[in-house]
């Protein structure tokens, strides 16, 4: 754990400066993006950390921190979808679904202690893989639709619905969206060592009981990520078997 705030702010300052000229010299335009993202995330942090003290003083707050989670996180997918009218209600059912279905699990099975300690966190990382893997279906299923159009077309024109004309289209956009989940989760432990992995070592766990707790965190994060990609696209179809879209590409 850094203890010095100067050297932290030095690296942080650097790895900023890093990425910034990396992205210049690659001509990709993102070098203001990148510092206000870095800013935000700095401002971000040490509110959600005041957040979760409160949280864990008065457990009754959770409710309401895990609400706000889910419509920040159901906006953020919406905006990236951008299909009008539907992006809300495709992003919020999706991340709702997944995440509650996966906490309802791990609860009913008592894979952790019902508490807001345990339960939080989970819940909070739940989340947000659920929001990545909507945002990720649900922009590659308008990707899909906007360039194999004509192929839609046909479908629509021999008397299929709009959903039965893109069903194909929505099964590729799920089915891609999960690649990062199932790559992370292959190669758990010889590509890369999970951040609730590391976090419980740095905090004196034991190697085998933070495995024991990210191996829960990956399984759950699958689970919640495949019901999320298969009902954004499911709750997407209609609209975008209705009118052509345009391609993000």
């Amino acid at each position: 754990m850094p203890d010095d705030l100067g050297g932290l702010a030095a690296g942080l300052a650097t790895l900023l400066l890093v990425a910034v000229v990396a992205t210049s010299l690659g001509g990709l335009g993102r070098g203001r993006e990148l510092v206000v993202v870095t800013a935000r995330a700095i401002v971000q942090i040490l509110l959600v950390g005041l957040v979760i003290a409160a949280v864990l003083r008065t457990p009754a707050l959770a409710p309401v921190y895990l609400a706000v989670m889910l419509v920040v996180a159901t906006a953020t997918s919406a905006r990236r979808i951008g299909v009008p009218g539907r992006s809300w209600p495709a992003a919020g059912a999706a991340i709702a679904a997944g995440s509650a279905l996966t906490v309802l699990v791990v609860v009913l099975t008592r894979a952790i202690p019902f508490d807001v300690r345990h339960v939080v966190p989970l819940a909070a990382q739940v989340v947000g893989g659920a929001m990545t893997a909507t945002s990720l279906a649900g922009q590659r299923f308008v990707d899909q639709v906007a360039t194999e159009w004509a192929e839609i077309e046909g479908w629509l024109a021999i008397g299929a619905t709009g959903r039965q004309a893109v069903q194909a289209q929505g099964r590729v956009a799920a089915a891609r969206a999960l690649v990062p989940a199932l790559d992370q989760t292959r190669n758990v432990g010889l590509v890369t060592l999970p951040g609730a992995y590391v976090g419980l070592l740095l905090a004196g766990a034991s190697p085998l009981d933070a495995g024991k707790l990210q191996l829960l965190v990956l399984v759950g994060l699958l689970a919640a990520e495949s019901v999320a990609v298969v009902v954004v696209t499911r709750v997407l179809a209609p609209a975008l078997g209705s009118v052509r879209v345009a391609s993000r590409a």
